[in-house]
């Protein structure tokens, strides 16, 4: 497929993403060119660190009017999926507003670290294409500190002290709050599932 194109959020794990992508048979280009990003069949938004970096780099290119007019198939993931929502914890950063609700910060218990960090486990909330072939209990690997609500948008979610959204969408667009690029067959899965998703 040489209409999928990843958006070039800053991230560090763009290059993870698209190596995971060539492992599974697709060359991706990344950019913030606005006819390539209007033109593409479907888009990846990664991201890591931090919501306010992602949102101001999307703004200084208009990206971000651009994603909230277009249609087709949107994946985030990581940040890159926490930025669908209307607002994040972190830095109070407005967000893209694509998913209904607000990102909050894990809160840190006894026996709970902070950032959620690891292998855990996905627990299927309604059924989708994306979770095609998808265990439910099955392993994916997260690296976040901050976290989406089980809500209406949640297909799939984690424990980590308390319950959040692990995989969710609506309409065309979706999100990982774990990173598919390392979570072996799984993410190898999703990755496929949001190629072939027709919303």
């Amino acid at each position: 497929m040489s209409g999928l194109v990843i958006i070039d959020s800053g991230g560090a794990n763009l290059g993870s993403v698209r190596n995971a992508l060539q492992r599974i048979g697709i060359d991706a280009p990344a950019t913030l060119d606005a006819t390539q990003i209007r033109e593409a069949d479907r888009l990846i938004l990664p991201g890591v660190g931090a919501a306010a970096p992602i949102m101001q780099r999307l703004k200084q290119s208009g990206t971000v009017d651009l994603l909230r007019e277009l249609r087709q198939p949107l994946l985030g993931i990581c940040v890159g999926m926490q930025v669908l929502f209307e607002c994040s914890a972190e830095g109070n950063t407005a967000c893209l507003g694509l998913l209904p609700g607000n990102v909050e910060k894990i809160a840190a218990q006894p026996g709970v670290r902070v950032p959620h960090m690891g292998w855990n486990r996905l627990h299927r909330e309604r059924e989708s294409p994306l979770l095609e072939g998808i265990d439910d209990g099955g392993y994916a690997y997260f690296v976040h500190s901050y976290a989406a609500p089980v809500e209406e948008a949640c297909i799939a979610s984690v424990e980590h002290g308390t319950r959040f959204a692990a995989l969710v969408q609506r309409g065309h667009v979706a999100g990982a709050q774990f990173h598919p690029e390392r979570s072996a067959e799984t993410g190898a899965r999703v990755l496929r599932n949001f190629l072939d998703w027709q919303p």
